[in-house]
């Protein structure tokens, strides 16, 4: 059985993570849970402490800000990789990510590198949602599909299992998102490094406790940096980034 590290980035998250954490210890006993936490002002980190005093494979990460999705699950990455472990499982906090889809997911991830829970897939679906979620989550799915040339048909949401070996291979120094925008971006670089991808259905059932964090701002902002991503595959060349020039680095 590989070594699986499970993360779940959250803020403000109390009433969700206090049940989530014993559901995934229940269907994926063998996995350490990494709770990395945007010091949520609601305590969510504290209870995380709590759990991890009586779980020895629960842990926390506290953040010292609410920093983003992006930079939240890009941390989650780096633990995994500097801690040798094999597969990274990530899901969402508020159990529109049921934790019943987890076995799923591992059997998907023996013949691929990148696991999705795809909502998109025959079998797949979503509850609660109205029309303006419906189609704003099908159409950033279409335009990610075009500028980045995935084949994948669900790239927004985050309930996936990665290859940790084929995380390092890349180089995260060149991420340009910060936000949601991540999680199409993510993709994007595992294609550079050659990942095969596979997706399983899940239905996505809206949030049990607290408020999404999903505005117009960040989709604005995540249609921004996938348009970038696609002049980047498009032209051959990467755009310049903050933390990196990325030059040196292969783009296809």
């Amino acid at each position: 059985m590989k070594r699986l590290l499970i993360t779940v980035c959250t803020y403000n998250e109390l009433e969700n993570i206090r049940l989530l954490v014993p559901e995934l210890r229940s269907v994926a006993p063998h996995a350490d849970i990494l709770v990395i936490d945007d010091n949520s002002p609601d305590g969510t980190g504290e209870a995380v402490k709590e759990i991890a005093a009586t779980d020895t494979q629960v842990s926390l990460l506290h953040r010292p800000a609410k920093l983003g999705l992006g930079a939240a699950s890009l941390a989650g990455f780096r633990h995994a990789i500097e801690n040798d472990y094999e597969q990274l499982l990530n899901l969402d906090a508020d159990f529109s990510h049921r934790p019943v889809y987890i076995p799923d997911l591992l059997t998907t991830a023996k013949t691929c590198d990148v696991a999705i829970g795809s909502r998109y897939v025959a079998g797949g679906g979503v509850v609660g949602w109205n029309l303006r979620r419906h189609i704003m989550s099908r159409c950033i799915n279409m335009y990610a599909r075009l500028f980045l040339g995935l084949q994948t048909r669900d790239n927004s949401g985050s309930y996936r299992c990665y290859d940790v070996g084929k995380l390092s291979e890349v180089d995260w120094d060149c991420t340009m998102a910060q936000g949601y925008a991540f999680l199409e971006e993510v993709l994007f670089r595992c294609r550079q490094v050659g990942c095969t991808f596979g997706e399983t259905p899940i239905v996505f059932e809206d949030r049990r406790f607290g408020v999404t964090k999903i505005n117009w701002k960040e989709v604005a902002a995540a249609l921004w940096v996938i348009f970038r991503l696609g002049l980047q595959r498009l032209t051959g060349y990467p755009v310049k980034v903050p933390q990196s020039d990325c030059r040196s680095h292969g783009i296809s």
